[in-house]
């Protein structure tokens, strides 16, 4: 039995939610074996999860890992000026304020980031994690047998958002709740800013 390479993504992912309903999480990806990209899922009021991603190539593998009732394909373009991040996806036009570490961040930057990034160390996060976190998980399914693990090495507030969905105001910041259900975890329900590395691993296949 071979186990193909992990596949690897280092950057954050920033989840927040809205008086509007609608429900954002944004990865913005500086390594991956797609090179740096970022995309946005989204979740719409009455529940049904759009995700925004820049090709086709990555749209695949985001639905292949993650669950949409509709996958747009469309540029995603993520620039950051002081703390404002700015978001530009399809019928998306975001921007957010990332404010001060958050209790967890502090935490999280006393572990060793080779250990953090570990896929192992999540044996030792996620039962934490279900426990601290409501709908936080750090390993599970990715689908077609894989498994993904999150290693976090810190976490930030958001502190304030504008922007519009479709040509409606978003409204302000609210936490990210109801979990929108992307996938087997969830960001913190408190809009936050989350630094990480995301493995994805195959299960081993048959060699001759």
């Amino acid at each position: 039995m071979a186990r193909p390479p992990d596949q690897r993504f280092q950057g954050t992912i920033a989840g927040l939610g809205s008086t509007s309903g609608v429900r954002v999480v944004v990865g913005w990806w500086e390594a991956s074996p797609y090179g740096a990209f970022a995309d946005v899922m989204l979740a719409q009021p009455d529940g049904t999860r759009v995700l925004l991603a820049p090709d086709a190539q990555i749209a695949d593998f985001v639905a292949g890992t993650y669950s949409f009732d509709r996958v747009e394909v469309a540029p995603v373009v993520v620039a950051r000026t002081a703390a404002t991040v700015h978001v530009r996806a399809g019928a998306l036009d975001l921007s957010y304020d990332v404010g001060s570490r958050a209790p967890l961040g502090r935490l999280l930057q006393l572990v060793p980031r080779a250990l953090a990034t570990s896929p192992g160390w999540s044996r030792v996060t996620d039962p934490v994690a279900r426990l601290v976190l409501r709908g936080v998980r750090t390993r599970g399914s990715a689908g077609g047998g894989r498994t993904e693990v999150y290693g976090a090495t810190d976490l930030h507030r958001i502190v304030r958002l504008d922007g519009t969905w479709q040509g409606r105001p978003l409204g302000d910041l609210r936490p990210l709740t109801p979990e929108p259900g992307f996938g087997f975890g969830s960001t913190p329900p408190a809009p936050s800013v989350t630094t990480l590395v995301t493995t994805v691993r195959d299960a081993p296949s048959l060699t001759s």
